[in-house]
C-alpha cells in the first residue's frame, strides 16, 4: 500500500507465525458493528473492543493468506462499495496529526498535503503518497474532522488491483455505533492503545472475519482458541 516512504515501507512477513493479532468477528457479512480482540502470544490484552464496519458490511479483500467462506464466497470488496475487507491482512504503519510519534511500527505524519489515492487509473492508487501532480480522486489524511487524528494501515490491495479497494485504515469514529465507508473505526482511547501495542518485530496482523470462517481462522491460528469471539 505505502510504497515510498513516506512511501516504501518493506517488511516480510510469514502470517501464520504472527506474534500480534487483531481479531475482528462480525456476525455475519452484511452486518456493520463487530467486535475486536487483541492476541499476542496466544494471550487477550485488553478488554473485547466494539467497532464499526463498513455501511454495507464485508467484502472479501485482498490479503496475504487467501481466506473465503464457501456459503459467502461472491460476495467481494471493490472500490467504492461501502464494505470492510474481511481477510488476514498486514498491519503496514501508524499515521496522524502529531509530528512526532514513538510507535514500534513505521509512522506517517499526517501533512497538510498527504493524500490516499483511490483512482484506479492511476499509478499511483491505492498508495500515500505526498503527491507531485493533482490526481483526480484521493483523500486527505489530514482531515477536518479528528478521525484521522490516529489511526493504522491496512495491508488491503498492496498489488493494487484496479477496482478492488484502496484506502483501508483502522481509525477514530465518527460517533458510537456510525459505519464507515471501508474501514474499521472506534473510540479514540481503543484505537490510541492499539497502535502503542503494535510492534513491527512482532509481525502484527489484522484478521476480520464473519462468524462463519471462525474455524478455519481457527485452523491457522490455533492460539486464538481461547477467544470467545470464534465460538
Amino acid at each position: 500500500m505505502i510504497k515510498s516512504f513516506l512511501i516504501i515501507i518493506s517488511f516480510p512477513i510469514l502470517l501464520v507465525s504472527s506474534q500480534q493479532i487483531v481479531l475482528v468477528v462480525a456476525k455475519d457479512m452484511n452486518t456493520s458493528h463487530a467486535k475486536l480482540q487483541c492476541f499476542e502470544d496466544g494471550q487477550q490484552l485488553f478488554d473485547t473492543i466494539n467497532v464499526n464496519l463498513g455501511k454495507n458490511g464485508l467484502g472479501w479483500g485482498i490479503g496475504k493468506v487467501p481466506l473465503v467462506d464457501a456459503s459467502n464466497k461472491n460476495i467481494i470488496k471493490y472500490e467504492g462499495d461501502k464494505k470492510a475487507p474481511a481477510g488476514i491482512f498486514e498491519l503496514l504503519a501508524i499515521f496522524g496529526y502529531s509530528q512526532k510519534s514513538n510507535y514500534n511500527l513505521p509512522y506517517l505524519y499526517a501533512s497538510q498535503d498527504l493524500i490516499c489515492v483511490d483512482d484506479g487509473n492511476s499509478s499511483f492508487y491505492n498508495q500515500i503518497i505526498t503527491p507531485k501532480h493533482k490526481e483526480k480522486s484521493f483523500e486527505y489524511m489530514r482531515r477536518k474532522d479528528n478521525q484521522y487524528k490516529i489511526g493504522i494501515v491496512v495491508g488491503h490491495n498492496q498489488e493494487a488491483k484496479r477496482g478492488r479497494g484502496s484506502c483501508i485504515f483502522m481509525h477514530i469514529e465518527h460517533s458510537t455505533d456510525v459505519p464507515t465507508v471501508g474501514c474499521t473505526s472506534m473510540k479514540e482511547s481503543d484505537i490510541k492503545k492499539i497502535a502503542q501495542w503494535l510492534d513491527k518485530d512482532k509481525k502484527p496482523i489484522l484478521i476480520q472475519i464473519p462468524k462463519s470462517t471462525a474455524k478455519k481462522v481457527l485452523k491457522l491460528y490455533p492460539e486464538l482458541k481461547s477467544s470467545k469471539l470464534l465460538y
